[in-house]
């Protein structure tokens, strides 16, 4: 099947990279020469394990194509698939002006029958629209059926997910369109979800934003644990062997971060504020998502004795989450930035991720590993999970810090085992 893809970000590229991986002709259209030519010759944008290797294969052998033009792919193409981004607008509300203005040129190049699918996070009504546009611009003879597909991809393990997902939703009032899109997907085995529009759209909400919730409620449970003397880790092991809760996504930190829970979770409550409904249980999750995140500067403080001014705090881990570069509403912004107002001279360091922190954070030295920024620190401070930062020799990083204090974000390292070592360890629900 010939299909095509608008946008080469984390879900477009993957998911066409995958699908020619299948057999299947796949466009992916972008709107940057630089980066359609970089792609062509099999440089990718983004760090993803394993996906250079799928995008060169499938390049070579002609399956997998990249263009900035929509007259040859849009005509040619079966299934079209939207994949563009929709960041958070001040209000929380999703930006949809790419989706509406990728949707305008679909609809000109459209050629005989084709399904329109938006895999995109958008609102409830959002494939309504699009229905509206297209059937304002598309050619006379042009037919076409809307579908809603949305992803459900873990950065690091996108290519797994892709081809191993727990569920495959697919949103349509076709008939003709359900049997095309299963069609495409007969390779991939898994649970399908065979839906209309609006269900489909509201499920990647409500998975993201339940997700969020079992985040912010470990991490409450973390912060009176604290208080109360329990250990927090440990009752929520006791919680996550109940089968009807689960332990994924009961891990206590410095708070989640990434292109998906921060955005969806403010989108999910905008949705419910324009029909009239006070979302109050998810206005909490955020607010207790702010809260973690700056608590880990509050424990700062208080393990350098209130004397930040001065200080040099060593960062280990930069991205939301380990296994990729980005940088989107990472917890390390915010604690970074508020360490820096309190007077700290910050080194950082993350095995991925640099490149792109420099285009976000200023004034602060960036190490080249993990033993060059713990050099001479004050503090050091874990924010993201790499594997790497588990196994470091932390003999050597006592000797080479000026004061052995750990401030574990993230919960890699055993408390007991860091004390005997000669470490003040501080952890998060510990």
């Amino acid at each position: 099947m010939t299909i095509t893809f608008l946008g080469h970000g984390y879900v477009g590229l993957v998911t066409a990279a995958i699908f020619a991986d299948l057999g299947n002709t796949v466009w992916v259209i972008g709107h940057t020469e630089e980066k359609i030519n970089n792609l062509k010759k099999g440089i990718i944008p983004i760090y993803e394990p394993g996906l250079a290797e799928i995008v060169k294969r499938n390049v070579e052998v002609g399956r997998l194509l990249f263009t900035l033009d929509y007259d040859q792919a849009i005509p040619a193409s079966k299934v079209v698939f939207i994949t563009v981004g929709t960041p958070p607008k001040d209000s929380g509300e999703a930006d949809l002006s790419v989706v509406f203005e990728v949707v305008e040129k679909i609809g000109k190049h459209l050629d005989g029958y084709t399904v329109v699918v938006t895999k995109s996070t958008v609102p409830v009504g959002t494939n309504r629209k699009v229905k509206e546009i297209i059937e304002k611009v598309k050619p006379p003879k042009a037919e076409f059926d809307l579908g809603s597909a949305p992803e459900f991809l873990r950065e690091g393990q996108a290519i797994s997910d892709t081809l191993h997902p727990d569920r495959i939703v697919i949103g349509t009032d076709s008939d003709k369109a359900k049997e095309v899109l299963l069609e495409l997907h007969e390779s991939i085995p898994s649970n399908y979800v065979l839906t209309n529009i609006e269900t489909a759209e509201m499920i990647k909400y409500a998975a993201n934003s339940f997700l969020a919730t079992k985040i912010s409620f470990s991490n409450a449970i973390a912060k009176l644990s604290e208080l109360t003397g329990a250990d927090g880790i440990k009752v929520l092991e006791g919680i996550g062997l109940d089968r009807r809760i689960g332990n994924q996504f009961l891990s206590p930190g410095a708070g989640y971060g990434g292109s998906c829970f921060p955005k969806d979770v403010k989108a999910l409550i905008s949705i419910a504020d324009g029909y009239g409904y006070d979302f109050s249980l998810l206005k909490a999750v955020d607010s207790l998502n702010e809260d973690t995140i700056l608590d880990i500067v509050t424990k700062a403080k208080k393990l350098l004795d209130n004397k930040v001014k001065d200080s040099t705090i060593a960062v280990l881990g930069l991205s939301f989450k380990p296994d990729t570069d980005d940088m989107r509403d990472a917890p390390s912004i915010i604690i970074i930035n508020e360490l820096k107002k309190l007077g700290a001279k910050i080194k950082a360091y993350d095995p991925v991720a640099i490149d792109n922190a420099k285009k976000i954070l200023s004034d602060i030295e960036f190490s080249a590993d993990s033993y060059d920024v713990a050099k001479d620190a004050d503090l050091l401070v874990i924010l993201t999970e790499w594997n790497e930062f588990k196994q470091l020799d932390l003999e050597k990083i006592k000797k080479i810090m000026k004061s052995p204090i750990i401030l574990d974000g993230r919960n890699i390292y055993n408390p007991l085992e860091v004390k005997k070592i000669g470490f003040t360890y501080q952890g998060v629900g510990r």
